[in-house]
């Protein structure tokens, strides 16, 4: 098995003014699409939105002010070696709680987020209070994202995934730990359960629930009765009808990047207003009518613009995963009797029947909220920061789960 890190090194963004230079000329010799009249949001994102987000990139919006405030993350690098890929440099931030006996948690951001997603969620959750458990945070950027190094070999798949995020855990002490993740965070989140549950991973928590199939009337005769049966609710054929839409009219991105990133790259990195019409429509769409502010968004955008590996890396993650798109990204996960807990938000992309969860691993815990959508930690932190305090908290289903980690004050 290869070594797991070397020294940590604390880590500071700044971004060297060359490349603000460079942005700020390629904005300047932007070249916009026409439009259609009346098309709005059906044919992508409109013309008035990235006119005003491009002129806003341009005049208004200041890098440097973003990058320090993100600095005041606790943020750090070390290498990782991962076997049959040598070293990785990866970037993560890492909070310790006041509580010294707080709750190790690995946090997994997906596409297209990144590890900004932790910083609603940082203070909640590292807070000390005798009436909820605390937590120590790890929120690192996955390889090719943010910035942590590229992967620069093909076949980097979930098992590699799990490896890193374990090594990192591990080499920061957490050689047992809770997880938390939505979107890939969910399915990297099935894939470390399966390489290093119950060992390391004593719980875990996800906040977008996806099976890897789909309940069988031999294999899970409860679950699809339960399924036939929501099929006459309003809330299921309205769910049902969501999910088809989706799969019939949103997957068009997931297609590309599980066939083609590298074509799709040369847009990416080589256009910011291209990278910002890529990430501003999922923002959108995939949030549960959160307002986005302009600031909020090129910050966000500009994570990938400035990212280590440039902005067409992360797109890898679907083609290996997916087998360039011969496959699903969640073929192979099988059930885990890991504790699993699962936050059911309405503005997801994707909500299934809530009984197709048990399919995913042993369900003890659910919490069900009134607003926010695809990116939970962002859009409704107290919300989901409320249900991992229900879950790992005293009477919780998952009190203890870690030994000599409950989260208390001693």
């Amino acid at each position: 098995m290869a070594a797991a890190t070397s020294t940590e090194e604390s880590f500071k963004l700044a971004i060297p003014d060359a490349d603000l230079e460079l942005l700020r000329k390629k904005l300047d010799l932007v070249r916009l699409p026409d439009e259609l009249d009346g098309a709005e949001w059906d044919y992508g994102v409109p013309l008035d939105d990235v006119k005003r987000l491009v002129a806003h990139w341009q005049d208004r919006f200041d890098w440097r002010e973003s990058e320090a405030k993100i600095n005041e993350l606790p943020m750090f690098t070390r290498d990782i070696e991962v076997e049959g890929f040598g070293t990785l440099n990866a970037h993560y931030v890492h909070q310790r709680s006041e509580v010294d006996n707080a709750i190790p948690l690995l946090f997994v951001h997906g596409w297209p987020g990144h590890f900004l997603e932790v910083r609603k969620i940082l203070p909640l959750l590292t807070a000390k209070s005798p009436d909820h458990p605390s937590f120590h945070v790890v929120a690192p950027s996955l390889p090719g994202f943010g910035f942590s190094s590229a992967i620069k070999k093909t076949g980097f798949k979930g098992p590699q995934y799990a490896e890193f995020l374990n090594k990192l855990m591990i080499s920061l002490g957490y050689n047992e730990y809770v997880y938390q993740g939505g979107d890939w965070g969910h399915i990297l989140g099935l894939q470390a359960v399966t390489h290093y549950g119950h060992k390391h991973i004593k719980a875990w928590h996800s906040n977008m629930p996806l099976p890897g199939a789909r309940p069988s009337p031999v294999k899970n005769p409860l679950i699809f009765l339960s399924t036939v049966l929501s099929a006459f609710s309003q809330e299921g054929r309205a769910n049902m009808q969501r999910a088809q839409q989706f799969a019939q009219q949103g997957t068009g991105y997931s297609k590309m990047q599980s066939t083609k990133p590298q074509t799709l790259a040369y847009g990416l990195t080589d256009s910011p207003v291209g990278l910002l019409a890529w990430i501003y429509e999922k923002l959108v769409i995939w949030s549960d009518k959160y307002p986005w502010g302009d600031d909020e968004v090129l910050e966000w955008v500009s994570i990938y613009w400035f990212s280590r590996a440039g902005p067409g890396a992360a797109g890898r993650i679907y083609y290996e995963m997916a087998n360039g798109g011969t496959g699903n990204a969640l073929d192979g996960n099988v059930w885990q009797s890991v504790p699993l807990g699962i936050s059911y938000f309405p503005g997801e992309v994707v909500r299934l029947p809530r009984s197709w969860s048990h399919l995913i691993g042993k369900l003890v815990f659910e919490g069900e909220h009134e607003k926010g959508g695809h990116f939970a930690a962002h859009e409704a932190p107290e919300g989901l920061v409320g249900d991992l305090r229900k879950m790992y908290g005293k009477g919780g289903p998952a009190y203890g789960v870690v030994p000599g980690k409950d989260g208390y004050s001693a």
